[in-house]
């Protein structure tokens, strides 16, 4: 019975990730102005970070816009980095770091948003 214990919590120890609990984060803002864009400033954007172990999976949203998504995985410096499809072929960068007590996210593409990440 003593083995059987211990074969229990050293598999559950090795698969450690896969029971992680997920972590939420969110921001919201506006966007600032890249070259060729003027309207930044009026769009109002929310994006939302769920890790779970070295999963990210992040959600964004532009009020009057349509849901946009995108997956990373996180690196050990705690950092991602990807691309998210927005439409008509067009993409947005994305680049975050969930770094404690400095957690931050960009996208940019046919404008720029960025701030700093805080846990739901």
């Amino acid at each position: 019975m003593k083995r059987l214990a211990v074969a229990t919590l050293a598999t559950m120890f090795l698969a450690g990730p896969a029971f992680a609990d997920p972590t939420i984060y969110t921001w919201t803002g506006y966007g600032e102005n890249v070259p060729g864009s003027g309207k930044c400033p009026t769009y109002k954007m929310t994006i939302d970070v769920t890790v779970t172990g070295t999963d990210v999976q992040g959600h964004f949203l532009q009020e009057g816009r349509t849901d946009r998504n995108f997956k990373a995985t996180l690196g050990a410096d705690m950092k991602f980095k990807t691309t998210a499809v927005v439409g008509g072929g067009n993409k947005m960068d994305v680049v975050g770091s969930l770094k404690e007590g400095a957690s931050t996210i960009m996208l940019d593409g046919y404008c720029l948003f960025e701030g700093k990440l805080t846990k739901k």
